[in-house]
């Protein structure tokens, strides 16, 4: 995502600030959508069919406040305003989500809040790869279980992630620490009085990447406590450019997972201004389909992309989309 400067104050607020300022940047799509399976959860929990086609509309904005010292130390504050559209059509606006708060020192950054984990940052490890259609349709890691990522958006977060990435030269290690505290009021009761219970959920994550010439690779590990029960689990990536080619590779497991899942996908620079893609993911769960698709990207200018792609799903779905994408 691309953000622009919306406004720039020529605040000083004390002697070590230098200047700070507000950005607005973020994305926007409409189109059609289809999924061939597609259900909504009703009041009781049981998943009922519904329409297989929808209106896709979707707008995100990004608010960004950017403070540097005298001494180079750069510091934001970013929240997120989202609205979206939901399987029977219905459409609603979220936000502002929780504030997700960085500091930056060179080749060092620390980001706090409301923030993107390890495997979600794609710091170190490409863990979705080039996605087809106007809403990502199949990804490398459609097929990937028990992966913990959990990425900056636009509701509300009752937990904390603390993210620190080192960077030098083409050399990155990544760690990140989520704490969640979920109480359940639960339904138990001893006489008058309701039972509850507190769940500790904690995850902890790190990784490394490198980076030589057109190739990267990278790897990340993750470990996630639910209230006393432990899943662990790892992704690793090889990616790059061999000429007009682009391309992504992805290997994950889980303790949760019943086989490897591998993942991959392309992306072909037919021309400046078109790409064509295709990807395609397999394991995870024993009863899986194999995922898979293909897409076409292509630029109108001025940050306007026309975008589709057709494909199957885990739960062997036709899904297929066609819309128009917008970077401001």
């Amino acid at each position: 995502m691309k953000n622009i400067l919306f406004a720039t104050t020529a605040l000083i607020a004390t002697a070590g600030m230098a200047a700070a300022e507000i950005t607005i940047g973020g994305s926007a799509r409409f189109g059609l959508a289809y999924n061939e399976g597609a259900t909504m959860e009703d009041a009781n929990g049981n998943d009922v069919p519904i329409n297989s086609t929808r209106v896709e509309q979707r707008m995100r904005v990004n608010i960004t406040g950017i403070a540097n010292t005298d001494g180079g130390v750069k510091f934001e504050a970013r929240i997120r305003l989202e609205a979206n559209e939901a399987g029977d059509n219905s459409i609603s606006g979220t936000g502002p989500g929780a504030v997700g708060f960085a500091v930056s020192y060179e080749g060092l950054r620390v980001d706090v809040g409301h923030v993107s984990d390890v495997f979600d940052s794609g710091d170190v490890v490409g863990l979705y790869g080039y996605g087809i259609g106007l809403t990502a349709l199949v990804e490398d890691n459609s097929n990937s279980v028990g992966l913990t990522n959990n990425g900056f958006g636009s509701g509300g977060r009752d937990y904390t992630t603390l993210k620190a990435r080192y960077t030098a030269g083409d050399f990155t290690v990544a760690a990140s620490y989520s704490a969640n505290e979920v109480f359940d009021a639960g339904t138990a009761t001893t006489g008058t009085s309701v039972v509850g219970s507190q769940e500790d959920v904690t995850n902890f994550q790190i990784g490394a990447g490198y980076s030589f010439g057109d190739y990267n690779v990278g790897a990340a590990y993750g470990s996630e406590d639910d209230n006393g029960t432990t899943n662990d689990y790892w992704a690793a990536s090889f990616g790059g450019n061999v000429g007009q080619v682009a391309f992504n590779l992805l290997l994950t497991d889980s303790d949760e997972a019943d086989d490897l899942t591998f993942g991959g996908s392309i992306n072909y620079a037919l021309s400046s201004a078109t790409d064509l893609r295709a990807v395609f993911s397999d394991g995870g769960d024993a009863d899986s389909d194999t995922s898979y698709g293909i897409g076409v990207n292509h630029s109108l200018g001025g940050g306007v992309t026309l975008k589709g792609g057709i494909g199957s799903n885990s739960v062997g779905d036709t899904v297929a989309d066609l819309g128009v994408a917008l970077s401001f």
